[in-house]
């Protein structure tokens, strides 16, 4: 926690302070990276729609912060079922690849000018690649295998609550509930280390939705000056019992910071860094279970410091006028994994957005 709450203050702490600026026409930076949920409040009576695609990129495994392949796991790391019917003292199973596809489509509704309304539905396309390594010890590897899972995730809804604003500095609570609407009960075939091809109920990772209702606070800080626009933002998602399967999903600390730059009223880049800590899943699904790392509940959750280049367009002539699209693309630079686990090596982020 010490270390989570260093993160946070030194991200808010490094934002510039600036005097007022009087500059009321939209501008590309009015918003901040497309990354950033929540960021921004509307005046009374506007919508604002949106539209988000995201994919993120895994591959390799980690413990802690030291890689490992999937020799290392079959060989070093004991399996959490040995002892039961059919399952070997250590993993021989090792996922190599996972590709994540979200579409998120969210609108945002003023009642007030000091209250935004917000919904957020998302659909999830997961594929997750394996080697299965023979049965009992060694490395002999068997084959492999690919098991995939898609539908709609959870369903957020919240509300941007105005602290303070004086036209360069803005401060808003974040509030916001996740509905439990994704599917946590997926199956798929996989290969066993005996040679056998049962479909068995998907790892943790593989599922579309917590299965709990979550709650989701934050808060946000805004602030900009002539051609530069800045911000922080820390976020929890904090998990409210267990789900039916009989487990809870850690819960997750985000801190992220941005400045983005604006050549002119239509176009901006923006620099950004994010924290992110999890725990790991408290609780078991009986159905989930396996020589593979994805099974265990103790190979989840960590800690992750990422950096993020972005670019938004706003059009602001013409037929396409109001039309906002964006894009993000991020890499982390350090990774401290409860592994192993699957590393994270890009996540892009695509999006579009209308005000009216």
């Amino acid at each position: 926690m010490k270390r989570t709450l260093l993160a946070a203050s030194a991200l808010v702490c490094s934002m510039p302070v600036f005097a007022h600026d009087t500059h009321q026409a939209p501008r590309a930076y009015d918003h901040a990276p497309i990354g950033v949920m929540g960021d921004h409040l509307h005046k009374k009576g506007e919508f604002m729609l949106s539209a988000r695609y995201m994919y993120m990129d895994m591959s390799g495994s980690r413990i802690g912060t030291n890689s490992v392949t999937p020799e290392q796991i079959v060989t070093t790391v004991p399996n959490s079922f040995a002892g039961a019917p059919g399952q070997p003292p250590t993993l021989r199973i090792v996922p190599t690849q996972m590709d994540m596809h979200m579409v998120m489509i969210g609108a945002m509704y003023a009642p007030t000018d000091n209250i935004t309304l917000m919904a957020m539905a998302m659909y999830n396309a997961n594929t997750m690649d394996h080697v299965t390594f023979q049965g009992g010890m060694g490395t002999n590897r068997l084959g492999e295998f690919n098991t995939k899972s898609s539908g709609f995730g959870d369903t957020k809804l919240g509300a941007l609550i105005r602290l303070h604003d004086s036209g360069t500095h803005k401060l808003h609570l974040n509030a916001g509930i996740s509905l439990p609407t994704g599917s946590n009960t997926e199956t798929d075939d996989i290969l066993t280390p005996m040679g056998g091809t049962p479909t068995v109920r998907l790892p943790y990772p593989m599922q579309l939705g917590s299965g709990t209702w979550d709650l989701e606070p934050g808060i946000t800080y805004v602030g900009h000056k002539d051609d530069i626009n800045w911000g922080a933002q820390a976020r929890a998602t904090i998990r409210l019992g267990d789900n039916a399967e009989g487990y809870t999903l850690g819960d997750k600390f985000e801190a992220t910071s941005w400045l983005a730059y604006g050549f002119n009223d239509n176009i901006s880049v923006s620099g950004r860094a994010k924290f992110t800590t999890q725990g790991d899943i408290n609780g078991r699904d009986p159905s989930i279970a396996g020589p593979v790392q994805t099974a265990q509940t103790d190979f989840h959750g960590g800690e992750k410091i990422e950096l993020f280049a972005g670019i938004n367009y706003l059009f602001t002539e013409g037929g396409l006028k109001g039309n906002r699209l964006a894009l993000e693309v991020g890499t982390p630079i350090l990774q401290d994994l409860n592994g192993p686990q699957m590393e994270t090596d890009l996540t892009i982020t695509l999006g579009w957005q209308l005000a009216f």
